[in-house]
């Protein structure tokens, strides 16, 4: 080896560079060069003594490499032969230095020497390919040091590898380089070579097979048989069994006629396979066991869930029509009568998928759930075709062979979250399934053919209405799911929640109790829902935090109270939202509907000097703003009504606010409430505290019917409210509210504002008269003098 070194005393060489070759000391080579510098280089060589130095490039696609583009050690070699060519362009030079290689000749080198030699066989044995003569030249060399030339010039390493172990003078370090570099590429070659087996075992394998599988074909036929497969025959067995409709079975039949030809290496037998494979798996005529007893199907809804009157009543009249239907076996009445397709639209946690178990369950029926929320692809209602790769039916299809049986009920969750995109509108798709003219010969594009869904009982959820199309909705029978009351929430966690709770973290009622009060707070204090979700996760975290009490210091018997609901689960998460301590002028307690259920909200109305100017703060909607500027205009319409002057407007600035801004409000149902509260801090008459309203108001003062009523009356009977005004229209909806709560309440119910001031006003007992206005206020129509209106006050 030589270093390259321009302040080096030694004779200069010529310099060859080499793109990604290394020679190495001690070798023979046949070199070929084509670059002009190069063939310049070799005829200066040879005028030299037949010397020149060979040093690799760094980057062996550089054509015309300068002096940094070189390493700095190469090979001093020495020219055997040449073979002219062209006349070459001028080359590099350099001054050299010859490097002594660092040789100790001990045990240690002798070993490696012998290992490389061991493991070069090794790896001629796995197919390293080395010329014989060259290999046995290579093995009977005694001294280390060519040895380890001559083993490096056959590895099979990268350019950088190579030029690494070139550079090493020490012998002992190149020969531990060199043994990693065997060991490396010997397992190598082992892994090719075990995969290279692996592979063609598998090859054989199937080759065998199909020779087997082609001989016994033939045995077959020559005694008479058909000469089908095994896997054929299964197929033609499960399609007979499987009691599939004619034109299904013929579809099949075809298919595995096509199958039966294929090889078994064609890739689309697969697809077949996977094809019949689910027709044949379908349940075309298995139903389960269709027994209705309304009297136990009463009872399991009735177990399984409190409340929930109306739902469950119209449950059972489905059911009651369908075992009469099945009573009576009228054919007319069956091909006529369609089955309805069941909504179930409420709030989370109100019990709509359980309640789909349980008459799963009172059926004696499967039941399917599937998710439609957040799909956008209508091909995961109704599959794919078979031409794309990894094609699949529907989730309709794929819902009703996890059920086995072609009658389960069938439940869509979020209905109202299907979206749509470039790739279709699962909706459409959906329409079909739903439809019961349509239904009975449901198409899925991977089976192309008809699957009858007509026995499937249907059942979907969805919190809104809103976003469901109206062609969807118009197809489905809906039933409401309130919120539900705290005394309902109360039963719920009594009978069915604590319970379940107990089960699953292992502790019994002996060991853990939760007071009737403490639960109560519990409800009221630390959930704020219309479901009951979020009340059994306070549960779960009181008895996790019980179960650790128990085993860490080994309390026998917890009975949780008030006073320990805020050690178990902190502070108060939810105020108690109740009325006020007085009767106060500018306030009125308006009920409001929520996701969660209903509450209460107070309408605060300030009167200042001002230029005739409406503020409206709290967060509220566009209609919750219109119902503000309807409630001022019917006030300044009524002026004289109400012993204003004229123009009162013009000089004050009216400020309406709804208390906690940072929760949005909207909807007209607060208009009473609104113009009640401007009147009274119009007029400076109190409003009464226990009285609570919710209604929308015209600019003639009409009331309308208002939607919620349930959850609005059970917010005020949890607020202490004690008489709640509503729109006459809304009385046929008290029979919705639970008795316990219309024995507490007196409902006032109007048709006009003058009948809600009436309610909601607390006139003083004297006479009234407001300056200038000499006539005395009246705030009914049909009280005509002072006299009557005391009266009646009185």
């Amino acid at each position: 080896m030589v270093l390259l070194d321009s302040a080096s005393e030694q004779s200069n060489s010529p310099i060859v560079p080499v793109r990604d070759g290394i020679v190495f000391p001690n070798t023979e080579n046949v070199l070929v060069f084509g670059r002009q510098k190069s063939i310049s280089a070799i005829d200066e060589g040879m005028k030299r003594g037949k010397k020149i130095v060979l040093v690799m490039q760094k980057n062996s696609s550089i054509d015309d490499p300068k002096v940094e583009d070189l390493y700095s050690i190469g090979v001093l070699a020495t020219i055997e032969k040449t073979v002219v060519g062209e006349k070459g362009e001028p080359y590099l030079e350099a001054k050299i230095e010859k490097i002594q290689d660092m040789v100790i000749d001990d045990e240690e080198i002798h070993a490696m020497t012998k290992h490389i030699s061991s493991q070069i066989k090794k790896t001629i044995n796995l197919g390293k390919t080395i010329d014989f003569v060259y290999l046995m030249n290579i093995l009977n060399i005694s001294n280390p040091q060519d040895f380890s030339y001559q083993i490096a010039a056959v590895l099979d390493l990268k350019t950088y590898d190579r030029q690494k172990l070139l550079e090493e003078a020490n012998l002992k370090e190149r020969l531990k380089k060199e043994v990693e570099f065997i060991n490396k590429e010997l397992k190598i070659l082992e892994i090719e070579k075990n995969i290279s087996s692996k592979t063609s075992q598998k090859f054989e394998q199937g080759m065998r097979e199909t020779f087997l599988r082609e001989k016994m074909k033939t045995i077959e036929e020559e005694l008479g048989g058909k000469g089908e497969d095994k896997d054929i025959q299964e197929y033609r067995m499960k399609i007979k069994n499987a009691k599939m409709p004619k034109e299904v079975e013929e579809k099949a039949f075809k298919e595995l006629k096509r199958l039966s030809q294929m090889s078994q290496f064609n890739p689309e037998s697969s697809y077949i396979r996977t094809y019949l494979d689910w027709l044949v798996d379908l349940p075309w005529s298995v139903s389960s066991s269709n027994d209705i007893d309304i009297k136990n199907a009463e009872d399991t809804l009735n177990k399984d869930h409190y409340g929930l009157k109306k739902i469950k009543e119209r449950i059972l009249e489905y059911l009651a029509v369908m075992e009469l239907r099945k009573l009576k076996h009228d054919e007319k009445t069956k091909k006529e009568f369609q089955p309805t397709i069941l909504c179930f639209v409420g709030p989370p946690g109100v019990g709509k998928t359980s309640l789909g178990k349980s008459i799963a369950k009172a059926l004696g029926r499967k039941f399917v759930k599937i998710s439609l929320g957040g799909i956008r692809d209508e091909a995961e209602i109704r599959g794919h075709r078979r031409t794309y790769v990894g094609a699949l039916p529907g989730r309709i299809i794929q819902g009703v062979k996890q059920a086995k049986t072609k009658n389960p009920v069938f439940m869509m969750d979020e209905i109202d979250k299907v979206g749509r995109d470039y790739r279709g509108d699962p909706s459409a798709a959906l329409l079909e399934a739903l439809d019961p003219e349509q239904n009975h010969s449901f198409s899925d594009h991977y089976l192309e053919v008809d699957f009858d869904l007509s026995d499937v009982f249907f059942i979907t959820t969805a919190n809104i209405l809103d976003t469901i199309p109206d062609a969807l909705l118009d197809r489905l029978e809906v039933i409401h799911f309130a919120g539900y009351t705290e005394d309902e929430k109360f039963h719920i966690a009594k009978e069915h929640l604590i319970g379940k709770q107990l089960d699953a973290h292992s502790l019994t009622s002996n060991e853990v109790m939760i007071v009737e009060s403490g639960l109560r707070t519990m409800i009221r204090r630390y959930t704020r829902e219309a479901g009951v979700r979020e009340l059994e996760r306070q549960i779960a975290t009181v008895f996790r935090k019980v179960a650790r009490e128990i085993i860490e210091k080994k309390v026998a018997k917890k009975s949780v109270g008030i006073s320990d609901l805020s050690k178990y689960l902190g502070p108060y998460k939810y105020s108690s939202q109740i009325i006020e301590e007085r009767d106060t002028i500018g306030i009125t307690t308006g009920l409001a509907w929520t996701a969660a259920g209903g509450d209460i909200l107070f309408i605060e109305v300030a009167i200042m000097p001002g230029k005739g100017n409406l503020t409206l703060t709290g967060h509220l909607g566009e209609v919750m703003k219109e119902s503000c500027h309807a409630a001022l205009s019917y006030i300044r319409s009524r002026w004289s009504l109400f012993g204003l002057n004229k123009n009162f407007f013009n000089s004050i600035d009216i400020h309406v606010h709804v208390p906690e801004g940072a929760v949005p409000k909207d909807g007209p149902s607060a208009g009473l409430a609104i113009t009640t509260a401007m009147v009274s801090a119009l007029t400076k008459i109190r409003v009464k505290r226990e009285v609570g309203m919710t209604g929308e108001i015209t600019l003639r003062g009409r009331a309308l019917e208002i939607g919620g009523v349930k959850e609005k009356v059970v917010a005020a009977h949890r607020a202490n409210i004690k008489t709640v005004v509503l729109p006459r229209d809304n009385k046929k909806d008290l029979e919705d509210i639970p008795q316990n709560i219309l024995k507490d309440l007196n409902f006032v119910f109007v048709e006009h504002l003058d009948e809600v001031l009436e309610a909601a006003l607390a006139f003083p007992k004297e006479k009234l008269y407001f300056p200038p206005v000499t006539k005395p206020f009246a705030v009914i129509p049909r009280i005509h003098n002072q006299e009557n209106h005391s009266k009646k006050m009185n």
